[in-house]
């Protein structure tokens, strides 16, 4: 190691000790995110146990959120006077840039009416779609077509170009941030990224021709809802034709704006469609759990039981129904869980027709008149319905 130019105090052999951590160095976000606790806590900010990005203050019968994304930083809360007084203190403290009310964050636009907030990432899709040439493509009604099941072993190697595929996968993967439409198909794509095909660079490029037809669509979050939590649950039952392993979704509600949803692969296969449900009815309790721990720390009360939709029978019964059998006995871990939520009043099983089952869309391709019939009620507009009124 030698001294940098110019500096003539050091003698030979002898290093230099930081006494703070300089920007790029890896404990650079360890130290800047302690340095930041540390401010937060002195301004009495509560660190939240759900989500630790979170802060909340009760002062002078005035609640202040703060959410906080690396050095980006949400302030809001009931007093402006308070508001203005903690980006004060964080200016002094780190010398930030208000940038005003909430417009974009993160790459999400955000748009405020007197009705509600409407989020969407349509300059990020702009630059997915002029990134990969498709800005003049046709139109697609469905992201991917009804039934398509790709092959990990079918179709020529993307041996020059394989970046190109994982590239736009993982844009596609931060734009399901608005987009819960994308869920299924994005879900589909990302377990192709070691070793892209021809079909699946295909699949991507038709995704963004759908995405071409819904530029300007994203979530719309209503004023005037209701805060009752309901969640839908549903699982493709040994949807890989490879691993035969089975697919669970769930979306989740606050009155009617949809607040959190996945699509994930189960991680052991099941024995039938209602054990497929039933594991997916377990991972949606446990979102609901956390998300009733994440309104308690933004002081809003959730009315119990919550009800969990699924439109599988089977599944429906068999919490309510504490008998433990030889076909059901390797399920235990699951049925403990949510025999205990159920008899505790956290939730409450009910039935729902599967052409109603919301989270049907995030476990299959549908075609495309349901799936549009879907998309409406999750929520998902354009911005021509929100400039027109809604």
């Amino acid at each position: 190691m030698t001294p940098p130019a110019g500096y003539t105090k050091a003698k030979p052999g002898e290093v230099f000790r930081l006494k703070r951590s300089l920007y790029g160095l890896k404990q650079a976000s360890r130290q800047w995110n302690k340095e930041l606790y540390a401010l937060l806590h002195s301004l009495k900010f509560k660190q939240s146990t759900q989500d630790y990005s979170l802060y909340t203050r009760t002062q002078d019968g005035e609640f202040l959120v703060v959410l906080v994304y690396v050095d980006d930083i949400l302030v809001t809360g009931t007093s402006t006077s308070q508001i203005a007084a903690v980006k004060l203190a964080l200016d002094e403290a780190f010398t930030i840039k208000d940038l005003g009310d909430l417009t974009y964050f993160l790459g999400i636009e955000v748009h405020r009416n007197d009705k509600g907030i409407f989020l969407s990432q349509r300059k990020y899709i702009k630059d997915i779609l002029v990134d990969a040439g498709m800005e003049e493509c046709f139109v697609a009604p469905a992201p991917l077509s009804t039934g398509l099941k790709l092959s990990p072993e079918v179709g020529d190697l993307l041996d020059s170009t394989p970046d190109v595929y994982r590239r736009l996968v993982g844009r596609l993967l931060y734009l399901g941030i608005t987009r819960p439409d994308l869920s299924y198909s994005v879900q589909h794509l990302s377990q192709f990224m070691h070793s892209p095909r021809v079909p699946h660079l295909k699949a991507a490029l038709h995704v963004l021709k759908y995405l071409k037809g819904t530029l300007d669509t994203g979530l719309w979050y209503s004023a005037t809802s209701d805060l009752k939590v309901t969640a839908y649950s549903d699982a493709d039952w040994s949807s890989c034709q490879f691993t035969n392993r089975s697919l669970s979704s769930y979306a989740v509600f606050i009155g009617s704006n949809l607040v959190s949803w996945k699509t994930k692969k189960q991680q052991s296969v099941s024995k039938s469609s209602a054990e497929a449900k039933y594991r997916s009815m377990s991972a949606t309790t446990s979102e609901l759990v956390w998300i009733q721990g994440l309104l308690a720390d933004l002081q809003i009360p959730v009315s119990l039981p919550i009800t969990l939709y699924c439109d599988n029978t089977s599944a429906e019964h068999l919490p309510e129904n504490p008998m433990f059998h030889e076909k059901t006995k390797h399920l235990k871990r699951d049925m403990h869980y949510i025999l205990e939520q159920v008899a505790a009043g956290f939730i409450q099983t009910a039935h729902v027709s599967t052409a109603n089952q919301l989270a049907d869309i995030l476990t299959k391709s549908l075609n495309s008149s349901h799936h549009h019939v879907l998309f409406a009620k999750l929520g998902l507009i354009s911005k021509v319905q929100l400039e027109g009124g809604i």
